[in-house]
């Protein structure tokens, strides 16, 4: 399927007419065609929140299919859905795709959200890996035990401020354009925005000493399809609590709490 186009763009695909919606030069309206993907996960944020992001980020509508019971697991298992035995699983484009990374890039891709050649897709892998790093962090968080979590939490705050949050202030520092690569928007910068409000949720002002990613976080925010995902009733994710926990750990049999590092 041709990329998606959308209403007044012109042609051009999801990235450039978000770019443009970003840079206040129009009221953008998404067109995107074909089925739903279907995202089949937990009720909770986990490793599929960012393909919600994504998702959200091109316009794409999408159904899901929350695991709730060990046999629907199962289910999936048995039924050869699940390569690895493991989830995210989504349906798309007739495919059954595994693999949160596999999943991401092939969205990016298809959205245009991906760069304009291989030089910059590079990029945005690079970026998107930091991001991934960054949010390992944080992805434990819920399974910690009390003690271990304000450890925790002191860690998460530590590598943002100290290693991951320099380099892409550094970043749009010098090459002084709003988006990190190409100055198009991208899926490095939804990932990073997605991490941002992560951080951001441990510590408020974690964004204090670093003014560019402040203005990022401004802009991004204020693009139409991320603005209306931020909003309450959309599928975005709340914090996760302790029922998320008990759910996946009855659905894949875990009875232990993870340990921080």
């Amino acid at each position: 399927m041709s990329p998606p186009r959308c209403a007044e763009s012109g042609g051009r695909g999801v990235g450039a007419v978000a770019t443009a919606a970003a840079g206040g030069a129009g009221n953008w309206k998404f067109e995107v065609m074909a089925g739903k993907p279907k995202l089949y996960y937990f009720d909770g944020r986990g490793k599929m929140e960012s393909v919600r992001w994504l998702l959200a980020a091109a316009g794409v509508k999408f159904e899901e299919e929350f695991l709730e019971t060990r046999e629907q697991y199962e289910k999936l298992l048995q039924g050869g859905s699940l390569l690895f035995q493991q989830v995210p699983m989504v349906e798309i484009d007739g495919m059954k795709m595994v693999q949160t990374r596999a999943i991401l890039s092939y969205i990016a891709a298809k959205y245009n959200l991906y760069g304009k050649d291989l030089k910059e897709r590079a990029l945005i892998d690079m970026y998107v890996g930091g991001t991934d790093d960054l949010m390992g962090f944080i992805l434990i968080f819920p399974f910690l035990s009390a003690e271990d979590k304000e450890k925790q939490r002191a860690v998460i705050v530590e590598k943002a401020i100290r290693r991951y949050f320099p380099v892409y202030e550094k970043v749009l520092k010098n090459h002084g354009q709003d988006f990190l690569v190409g100055n198009n928007f991208s899926w490095a910068d939804v990932h990073l925005l997605e991490a941002i409000l992560m951080v951001e949720e441990k510590k408020s002002d974690v964004l204090s000493g670093f003014p560019r990613l402040q203005a990022f976080k401004a802009k991004i925010s204020s693009i139409p399809t991320i603005k209306k995902f931020l909003q309450p009733g959309s599928q975005r994710k709340p914090v996760s609590d302790d029922k998320y926990v008990e759910t996946v750990r009855r659905v894949l049999h875990m009875y232990y709490d993870m340990k921080a590092d």
